[in-house]
C-alpha cells in the first residue's frame, strides 16, 4: 500500500540538458544515471542542442532541472541562464558547466544555482543538481 508521500511523489525528474555537443550531453547523463539519489524519483532526461529549442520547452514547462553547457556555441549556456532567470518568474533551478574552475563568477552572473566545471566529474555534478534540487523531490 503506498503512503501519502509516495502518492505526491512524481513519477520522475524532468531534467533539460542543452549543450550543441552530443558527447558532452551524453557525459552528463552518464554522470548522473538514472537515479543518482535513492530518495529521488527516476530521471527523465531531455536532450537539447540548440537554444531555440531550450526555449520553446521552458515555455511548455514541465521541467525540474536544467543542466546548460556555458561552452555551446553559438548560444552559451551562461547567457541563457541569465535569459531564462530574467524572463520567467518560476524558472527551474539550473546548474551551468563551466570551461574552468575560475569561471564561476560568470556563473554566478547567469544567476544559475551551481556550476561545474568541465571536465565532467560525476561527484561533483552529482552532488550540484542534488544541491539545487534540496528537499523538493525527497519522499
Amino acid at each position: 500500500m503506498r503512503d501519502v508521500a509516495d502518492a505526491k511523489r512524481p513519477a520522475a525528474v524532468r531534467v533539460l540538458v542543452y549543450s550543441n555537443d552530443a558527447d558532452t550531453r551524453s557525459q552528463v547523463m552518464l554522470a548522473l544515471g538514472r537515479r543518482p539519489h535513492p530518495e529521488l524519483p527516476p530521471i527523465e532526461y531531455v536532450e537539447v542542442a540548440t537554444g531555440p529549442v531550450v526555449i520553446e520547452l521552458m515555455d511548455k514547462g514541465d521541467l525540474d532541472l536544467l543542466i546548460l553547457d556555458g561552452e555551446s556555441a553559438p548560444t552559451g549556456g551562461m547567457g541563457l541562464a541569465k535569459q531564462l532567470k530574467d524572463e520567467i518568474a518560476d524558472c527551474p533551478p539550473i546548474v551551468v558547466l563551466t570551461g574552468r574552475p575560475d569561471d564561476a563568477w560568470l556563473a554566478n552572473w547567469s544567476r544559475a544555482e551551481a556550476a561545474v566545471s568541465h571536465p565532467i566529474d560525476p561527484i561533483r555534478l552529482t552532488d550540484a543538481v542534488l544541491g539545487v534540487l534540496g528537499d523538493s523531490f525527497a519522499a
